[in-house]
């Protein structure tokens, strides 16, 4: 073996490239209806750096969507308290605006009562009747574990 160096044959790091999100993906993270946006924004692909500076000092419009929507799904249903799959049941459209929520909850119909007593746990509904959720047994509710005398003890 020789004592001279050797060239230096590995392979160098190659300079980050700055990733790009759709205008529907950054939509999503910044929380806000697609169609809302202006249309800048909804033209042209956004960078996470670009992002972040949104989600940092928000320009006045996405603050605006924020507070007076419209909403897209995902927000109309945390703000309503329920699932997206109950919004769907109780026929609501896509998006919302926040006077229209605040009616929804004003007015309390129906569904929406039932939606957030499956959605939020202990809301005074027996345990094991909501969607999703175990069965409870009878020991659960108090009862007395009783067998009915021609059940099954003739098994040999």
């Amino acid at each position: 073996m020789t004592d001279a160096p050797r060239e230096d044959n590995r392979q160098q790091p190659k300079p980050k490239k700055q990733q790009m999100l759709s205008a529907a993906t950054a939509a999503k993270k910044l929380g806000v209806f697609l169609p809302a946006t202006p249309e800048q924004f909804q033209s042209q692909q956004i960078s996470r750096d670009a992002l972040q500076e949104l989600q940092d000092s928000p320009p006045e419009w996405l603050t605006t969507l924020r507070k007076e929507g419209p909403h897209p799904r995902d927000e109309v249903s945390r703000r309503l308290g329920v699932s997206n799959s109950a919004l769907a049941r109780g026929g609501v459209s896509d998006s919302m605006t926040t006077a229209e929520i605040r009616a929804l909850l004003d007015e309390r119909p129906q569904w929406l009562v039932d939606e957030r007593e499956k959605h939020v746990p202990g809301s005074g509904r027996p345990l094991g009747t909501a969607i999703g959720e175990r069965p409870a047994s009878a020991r659960q509710h108090g009862e007395d574990d009783v067998r009915d005398e021609d059940e099954g003890d003739d098994l040999v």
